[in-house]
């Protein structure tokens, strides 16, 4: 296990699931913002690129292919894509669908592929339907380098799921300090569950979906008192970094000022210190007083829901009363969510959202309470 981390340069990672867009469409990328972010990030000696098949409406994958892979030798990147496995309705697919992504990414083999979103019941089927045999046999062929998986679920069943497949090369965690003790989330137990089986970890959304990005009060305070000019997301992305099993960091920059930043701090990186992390716990301490909906915005409960409500953007709509008070501007964030879409009081508790939502949420239950927040 020793060698794959050995292959990667640098503990930063550029995830493709937030590119820039124009005119605030998702399926819009800007090529030449992202082009030239990859070219920032590669000329300081970063190489691995996180994709997948959903990303943007299904658009990241080519994007991937127009703003890196056809403009860069292939031995100077490492190119992370995923199965969908959702999408699979018999064996048959799996390659059909493996075609569709080496086409839009432009190339003859992956670096890193994982089975996307694993968890009790989609590992169960992947397993029933052929999908850990097939990706062994795209590594035999010569397709897939590394094999692996993203996880959503409990402690128990990553175990489980490691125990049946010691093939697993790697498996991607979410990972952040605020969710490190979460019951919910458990990310303390899985990364102690890899650790145990030697699989080497890449951390996802180490800045919950940018909630640790951006804060105020008194956890602002303290960040602030450790280093006035470090940005928030720094420390989290740090904190995950800083755990000695993880060997990548994702992280999706939407522009090039996120993109200087992380790089600033992650091309000669240095782990936190007993003092910062001392801070970071009472962070926590200061975050869990706020009463936020706890969305990472990854938006796979968007797709399917009969109102068209986009609910990752109507929760950060209701996260900002939260933090900053309903005035003109919240109250502006939630109209420019629900333009054009459904709005949270449209929703008819169909529950598609949750059984969709990788953190478990009781989504309708926070639509109704968001309803009643913008009343009026």
């Amino acid at each position: 296990m020793a060698d794959i981390k050995n292959e990667l340069t640098k503990k930063l990672g550029f995830g493709c699931m937030r590119l820039p867009v124009t005119g605030g469409d998702t399926n819009a990328i800007d090529d030449t913002q992202f082009c030239a972010m990859i070219d920032s990030y590669m000329e300081q000696g970063f190489q691995y690129f996180d994709t997948a098949y959903p990303y943007h409406n299904e658009k990241s994958e080519e994007a991937v292919r127009r703003c890196l892979v056809e403009r860069y030798d292939r031995d100077k990147f490492l190119l992370a894509t995923k199965m969908p496995v959702w999408m699979v309705k018999e064996t048959a697919d799996y390659e059909r669908l493996f075609e569709v992504q080496r086409k839009r990414c432009g190339v003859e083999y992956f670096d890193f592929y994982l089975l996307h979103a694993m968890n009790k019941d989609r590992a169960r089927e992947t397993e029933e339907k052929g999908g850990f045999a097939f990706v062994q046999r795209m590594k035999e062929e010569g397709k897939i380098r590394h094999i692996g998986f993203s996880f959503h679920d409990t402690a128990d069943v990553l175990d489980d799921i490691l125990n049946r497949h010691p093939e697993t090369e790697f498996v991607q965690l979410q990972i952040n300090y605020y969710d490190w003790e979460s019951e919910n989330i458990q990310s303390r137990k899985c990364y102690e569950t890899a650790v145990k089986h030697g699989v080497p970890v890449i951390v996802m959304e180490p800045v919950k979906g940018g909630t640790l990005a951006n804060m105020v009060g008194e956890p602002a305070n303290i960040l602030k008192g450790l280093n006035p000019e470090a940005s928030f997301a720094s420390f989290a992305i740090r904190y995950a970094a800083s755990l000695e099993n993880v060997m990548l960091v994702l992280s999706g920059m939407s522009d090039e000022a996120q993109l200087a930043d992380n790089t600033s701090y992650m091309k000669d990186f240095v782990p936190l210190s007993e003092q910062e992390q001392q801070a970071i716990a009472k962070v926590v301490e200061e975050l869990e007083k706020l009463p936020t909906i706890a969305c990472t915005t990854c938006r796979y409960c968007v797709e399917g829901c009969p109102k068209k409500i986009v609910i990752p953007d109507v929760f950060h709509a209701y996260n900002s009363v939260v933090q900053f008070g309903l005035n003109d501007i919240t109250r502006g964030n939630y109209n420019r969510a629900v333009a054009n879409n459904g709005r949270a009081e449209d929703c008819i508790k169909c529950g598609k959202c949750e059984g969709q939502c990788p953190q478990h949420l009781p989504i309708r239950d926070l639509l109704e309470k968001t309803a009643e927040t913008f009343a009026g």
